[in-house]
Protein backbone atom coordinates (compact mmCIF):
# COMPACT_ATOMS: atom_id res chain seq x y z
CA UNK A 1 0.00 0.00 0.00
CA UNK A 2 1.24 3.80 -0.64
CA UNK A 3 1.19 6.80 1.58
CA UNK A 4 -1.22 7.78 2.77
CA UNK A 5 -2.36 11.59 4.33
CA UNK A 6 -3.76 12.17 7.00
CA UNK A 7 -5.53 15.53 6.86
CA UNK A 8 -8.32 18.02 8.57
CA UNK A 9 -11.36 19.24 6.28
CA UNK A 10 -9.98 22.68 6.94
CA UNK A 11 -6.84 21.83 4.89
CA UNK A 12 -8.52 20.62 1.72
CA UNK A 13 -11.89 21.98 1.77
CA UNK A 14 -12.91 21.76 -1.90
CA UNK A 15 -13.61 17.86 -0.51
CA UNK A 16 -16.17 19.00 1.61
CA UNK A 17 -19.33 17.69 -0.97
CA UNK A 18 -17.43 14.65 -1.57
CA UNK A 19 -16.25 14.16 2.28
CA UNK A 20 -20.76 14.44 3.13
CA UNK A 21 -21.65 12.38 0.52
CA UNK A 22 -19.13 9.30 1.44
CA UNK A 23 -20.13 10.02 5.17
CA UNK A 24 -23.64 9.69 4.21
CA UNK A 25 -23.18 6.92 2.07
CA UNK A 26 -21.03 5.17 5.07
CA UNK A 27 -24.01 5.64 7.19
CA UNK A 28 -27.02 7.06 6.35
CA UNK A 29 -27.70 10.21 7.10
CA UNK A 30 -28.70 13.06 5.10
CA UNK A 31 -25.56 14.67 3.62
CA UNK A 32 -27.08 17.81 3.96
CA UNK A 33 -26.75 17.38 8.13
CA UNK A 34 -23.11 16.41 7.50
CA UNK A 35 -22.40 19.67 5.56
CA UNK A 36 -23.81 21.51 8.14
CA UNK A 37 -21.62 20.53 10.04
CA UNK A 38 -18.73 20.81 7.94
CA UNK A 39 -19.73 24.44 6.95
CA UNK A 40 -19.58 25.52 10.32
CA UNK A 41 -16.13 24.00 10.86
CA UNK A 42 -14.87 25.52 7.74
CA UNK A 43 -16.29 29.19 8.97
CA UNK A 44 -14.73 28.82 12.21
CA UNK A 45 -18.09 28.58 13.14
CA UNK A 46 -16.79 25.28 15.97
CA UNK A 47 -13.72 23.76 16.65
CA UNK A 48 -15.18 20.40 16.38
CA UNK A 49 -13.89 19.13 13.06
CA UNK A 50 -13.51 16.53 9.83
CA UNK A 51 -11.05 14.10 9.83
CA UNK A 52 -9.62 12.21 6.76
CA UNK A 53 -7.56 9.63 5.36
CA UNK A 54 -6.56 9.90 1.28
CA UNK A 55 -5.02 7.14 -0.86
CA UNK A 56 -3.77 9.55 -3.50
CA UNK A 57 -7.55 11.71 -3.73
CA UNK A 58 -9.91 9.17 -2.66
CA UNK A 59 -11.09 8.76 1.03
CA UNK A 60 -10.53 5.59 2.52
CA UNK A 61 -11.32 6.38 6.30
CA UNK A 62 -12.77 9.21 7.87
CA UNK A 63 -14.46 10.57 11.46
CA UNK A 64 -15.89 13.67 12.74
CA UNK A 65 -16.43 15.58 15.82
CA UNK A 66 -19.95 16.64 16.96
CA UNK A 67 -21.64 18.17 19.60
CA UNK A 68 -23.55 14.58 20.98
CA UNK A 69 -23.93 11.40 18.71
CA UNK A 70 -27.74 10.73 18.73
CA UNK A 71 -27.72 9.13 22.14
CA UNK A 72 -29.32 10.84 25.74
CA UNK A 73 -26.16 12.23 27.45
CA UNK A 74 -25.97 15.39 26.57
CA UNK A 75 -23.80 16.23 29.40
CA UNK A 76 -21.09 14.12 27.55
CA UNK A 77 -19.60 15.88 25.05
CA UNK A 78 -18.11 16.73 22.52
CA UNK A 79 -18.28 12.90 20.61
CA UNK A 80 -16.44 11.21 17.65
CA UNK A 81 -18.42 10.39 15.32
CA UNK A 82 -19.16 8.65 11.76
CA UNK A 83 -15.38 6.50 12.26
CA UNK A 84 -15.36 4.12 8.79
CA UNK A 85 -12.75 2.35 7.23
CA UNK A 86 -12.70 1.27 3.44
CA UNK A 87 -12.73 -2.70 4.04
CA UNK A 88 -9.64 -2.61 1.74
CA UNK A 89 -7.86 -0.76 4.04
CA UNK A 90 -8.51 -2.64 7.33
CA UNK A 91 -6.18 -3.74 9.50
CA UNK A 92 -3.46 -1.39 8.75
CA UNK A 93 -3.89 1.27 12.07
CA UNK A 94 -5.50 3.84 9.64
CA UNK A 95 -8.22 4.63 12.43
CA UNK A 96 -6.38 4.46 15.06
CA UNK A 97 -3.81 7.24 13.64
CA UNK A 98 -7.03 9.42 12.68
CA UNK A 99 -8.29 8.58 16.19
CA UNK A 100 -5.21 10.06 17.71
CA UNK A 101 -4.87 12.65 15.44
CA UNK A 102 -8.69 14.14 16.37
CA UNK A 103 -7.76 13.83 20.33
CA UNK A 104 -4.52 15.74 19.48
CA UNK A 105 -6.27 18.74 17.66
CA UNK A 106 -9.17 18.95 20.69
CA UNK A 107 -6.52 18.71 23.29
CA UNK A 108 -4.50 21.18 20.85
CA UNK A 109 -7.64 23.55 21.50
CA UNK A 110 -8.39 22.78 25.09
CA UNK A 111 -11.24 20.17 24.27
CA UNK A 112 -10.80 17.55 26.92
CA UNK A 113 -12.44 15.26 27.22
CA UNK A 114 -13.65 13.42 23.66
CA UNK A 115 -16.73 10.95 23.96
CA UNK A 116 -17.19 8.26 21.61
CA UNK A 117 -20.15 5.68 21.44
CA UNK A 118 -19.52 2.33 20.08
CA UNK A 119 -20.75 -1.33 19.75
CA UNK A 120 -17.28 -2.42 19.29
CA UNK A 121 -15.29 -4.03 22.21
CA UNK A 122 -11.45 -3.75 22.53
CA UNK A 123 -10.98 -1.58 19.79
CA UNK A 124 -11.14 1.75 20.72
CA UNK A 125 -8.73 0.93 23.52
CA UNK A 126 -6.09 -0.11 21.69
CA UNK A 127 -5.92 4.36 20.98
CA UNK A 128 -6.28 4.85 24.67
CA UNK A 129 -10.12 4.94 25.01
CA UNK A 130 -11.59 3.70 27.93
CA UNK A 131 -15.14 2.65 28.45
CA UNK A 132 -16.88 5.07 30.29
CA UNK A 133 -20.72 4.07 30.66
CA UNK A 134 -23.56 2.62 28.80
CA UNK A 135 -26.01 5.18 27.36
CA UNK A 136 -29.23 5.05 25.20
CA UNK A 137 -28.89 5.34 21.70
CA UNK A 138 -31.57 7.43 19.99
CA UNK A 139 -34.07 4.97 18.59
CA UNK A 140 -32.23 2.15 19.90
CA UNK A 141 -33.53 -0.64 21.45
CA UNK A 142 -30.33 -1.82 23.22
CA UNK A 143 -27.91 0.44 25.29
CA UNK A 144 -24.44 1.33 23.81
CA UNK A 145 -20.76 1.42 25.13
CA UNK A 146 -19.49 5.34 25.67
CA UNK A 147 -15.61 5.83 25.74
CA UNK A 148 -13.92 8.26 27.04
CA UNK A 149 -10.32 9.76 25.65
CA UNK A 150 -9.15 12.23 28.37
Amino acid sequence: MGEYRYITLREKPELKDKAALWFHEKWGVPTDAYLECMNAYLKEETELGWYLCLDDDTIIAGMGVIENDFHDRKDLTPNVCAVYTEKAYRGQGIAGRLLDMVVEDMRSKGITPVYLLTDHINFYERYGWEFFCMVQGDDEPELSRMYIHK
